[in-house]
């Protein structure tokens, strides 16, 4: 009994730590309880397993897994037999991470490059009007600048987003069995 309550400690600690870092993937402390319940289980749970398991309610699991699956952290499994549904913490983390950086990311420099398009677009018209200041012309022109310094930014981002998707990143940072591979003879 004394291996077994060891076990249960070494895996609470783990659940309470990725608990409390799941807001970086912008979840709530539950859904990383949930996560990391999960992450230890073998095979795949239903909503019922999970709320015997960590004692919520199913509304709250079924939001949770839900979140977690729009994140692709955990997917949806099948069971023979097993009609109800059923969820697993999917294999990849590294594609996990992928995935969760790319879709924020992606849509934040999304967000960024059509606000600098259109200001950038007012602001060159308005440089361009002859009828405003000299001083005028000159904050214009400087935001210009500004704002093209952040249209690179931004592309910049988007490579980056495109070396985390064609896995070019783990040329750079190679994942561990990467890494081992490079030293097989």
């Amino acid at each position: 009994m004394e291996g077994k309550e060891q076990l249960e400690k070494s895996r609470e600690r783990i659940i309470e730590t990725i608990a409390q870092n799941i807001h970086l993937y912008g979840l709530t402390p539950s859904a990383g309880r949930q996560f990391g319940t999960m992450f230890f289980h073998d095979e795949p749970l239903t909503l019922d397993d999970m709320t015997e398991e960590l004692g919520m309610s199913k509304t709250s699991m079924s939001t949770s897994v839900r979140a977690l699956s729009d994140l692709k952290l955990v997917e949806r499994a099948w069971k023979r037999g097993v009609r109800k549904d059923l969820y697993q913490v999917k294999d990849d983390w590294y594609q996990s991470f992928i995935d969760l950086f790319s879709i924020k990311w992606r849509r934040s420099i999304s967000l960024h490059q059509t606000a600098v398009r259109k200001s950038l677009n007012e602001l060159i018209k308005l440089a361009e009007n002859p009828s405003i200041t000299e001083e005028l012309k000159q904050i214009v022109e400087s935001d210009i600048e500004k704002l093209r310094y952040m249209q690179d930014y931004y592309e910049w981002l988007d490579r980056l987003v495109d070396a985390f998707e064609d896995h070019d990143i783990f040329d750079l940072v190679p994942r561990k069995e990467d890494r081992q591979e490079d030293k097989r003879p």
